[in-house]
C-alpha cells in the first residue's frame, strides 16, 4: 500500500474499546483520522487526545448512527472508514433495529464520499450460533448464525450481529461498497479508556469474588491489539475480501480461571464449577488461516488474559497487592 501520510479515515464509535485501539494503531502509522463519538466534549473521550499524534491528526466530531447527514459529514473526504459502533445489548429493540440502520446509514454515506474501502466490525455472533452445525466441523467464515434459533433462544446480541452484517452485505453490494468484515470474538487485553466494556467485565468479575463459581461453557478469546492490527491489515490489503475470523483460542472457563489463578493468586477466583452434573463442554473447533495468510500472528490466550489483569490494576479497577511477583508469561506461544 502506498504512503498513509495525508491520508484521512473514518472510525465510527471511536472512544469504544477496539475502536480506540484502531485510533492508536492509525495514528501511530500516520494517518489522520476522524472519530465519531456522540459527544466530543465528554470526558469519557479524554483518552484519546492523549494518544501520540492525536494533537495533529485526530479529528473527533459529534455523530449519531441514527442521524444520517451527521454520519455523511464524518465519512465525507475520507479515503476508508472503519466501522466499529454498535450497540450491545441483551434488548431486542435497542439491538437489532439501530445496528440494522446504522450500518446502512454508514454504507450509504460511504457510497456517496466513494471511500475506496469499508472495515467492518462484525461478531463471531453472526457466526456460531447454530444448534445444526456438525461439531466436528470448524466453525469458519462460511458460516453463519441460524437466525430462528437466535430468536427461540432470545440471543438478541448474535440475532442482531446476524441480521446487520447481512444487511450491511446487501447494501454494500447494492451500492457497489469495497467493504470487508471482521467477525472477531471475545476481546480482551489492555484497556485505554477509563470505564470496563462489557468482554472485560467478563474477566473483572473472578477477580473481585463476584463469581463465586464458573460456568460450564466454552469462549473464543483475541487480544484486542490483534483486533486493531487486523482491521489496519484489512484496509491496507487491495485483494482482502468477504469475511475474517479473528480468534485466537477456544477454551473453557475451567481453563481461564486456571490461567488467572496462576498468575494471580492472591485475588479470590473461583474453582468450583456452577455445573457438574454435566459433561465439561467441548471448546468448537475453528479456523483463523484467512488472517493468518495475510500475515497477522495471533498473541496467545494466556498473554491476554494476563494483559487484561495488570490493565485492570493500573486503572485501579482492582487493589494492586502489597507483593506482586507473579510470574509474566513468556511472549511465545503457549500450548494450551
Amino acid at each position: 500500500m502506498p504512503s498513509v501520510l495525508g491520508k484521512l479515515v473514518c472510525v465510527t464509535g471511536a472512544g469504544g474499546f477496539i475502536a480506540s485501539w484502531l485510533v492508536k494503531l492509525l495514528l501511530e502509522k500516520g494517518y489522520t483520522v476522524r472519530g465519531t463519538v456522540r459527544n466530543p466534549d465528554d470526558p469519557k473521550n479524554s483518552h484519546l487526545r492523549e494518544l501520540e499524534g492525536a494533537k495533529e491528526r485526530l479529528i473527533l466530531c459529534r455523530a449519531d448512527l441514527n442521524d444520517y447527514g451527521s454520519i455523511r459529514e464524518a465519512i465525507n473526504g475520507c479515503d476508508g472508514v472503519f466501522h466499529t459502533a454498535s450497540p450491545v445489548t441483551d434488548d431486542p429493540e435497542q439491538m437489532v433495529e439501530p445496528a440494522v440502520n446504522g450500518a446502512k446509514n454508514v454504507i450509504r454515506a460511504a457510497a456517496e464520499a466513494k471511500v475506496c474501502r469499508l472495515v467492518l466490525t462484525s461478531s463471531i455472533g453472526a457466526v456460531y450460533m447454530d444448534p445444526n452445525r456438525d461439531p466436528e466441523q470448524a466453525v469458519d467464515e462460511s458460516c453463519w448464525s441460524d437466525l430462528e434459533f437466535c430468536k427461540n433462544t432470545k440471543n438478541w446480541y448474535c440475532y442482531g450481529k446476524a441480521v446487520s452484517e447481512q444487511a450491511a452485505w446487501d447494501m454494500a453490494n447494492e451500492l457497489g461498497v469495497d467493504m470487508v468484515v471482521i467477525n472477531p470474538v471475545l476481546v480482551l487485553g489492555p484497556l485505554l479508556q477509563p470505564t470496563v466494556n462489557a468482554s472485560v467485565l467478563h474477566i473483572l468479575k473472578y477477580l473481585t469474588g463476584s463469581a463465586k463459581t464458573y460456568a460450564n461453557s466454552i469462549q473464543g478469546y483475541v487480544h484486542v491489539k490483534d483486533v486493531a492490527l487486523a482491521q489496519i491489515l484489512l484496509f491496507e490489503t487491495p485483494s482482502a475480501s468477504g469475511r475474517y475470523l479473528c480468534v485466537e483460542s477456544v477454551i473453557h472457563r475451567a481453563e481461564v480461571v486456571e490461567v488467572l489463578a496462576k498468575f494471580f493468586p492472591e485475588y479470590p477466583i473461583p474453582t468450583k464449577c456452577s455445573d457438574e452434573k454435566n459433561p465439561r463442554k467441548k471448546p468448537y473447533k475453528f479456523s483463523n488461516q484467512k488472517l493468518r495468510e495475510l500475515g497477522l500472528e495471533f498473541t496467545p490466550v494466556k498473554q491476554c488474559l494476563y494483559d487484561t489483569v495488570k490493565s485492570l490494576q493500573e486503572k485501579g479497577h482492582i487493589p494492586i497487592p502489597k507483593q506482586n511477583d507473579e510470574p509474566e508469561p513468556e511472549p511465545v506461544h503457549i500450548q494450551s
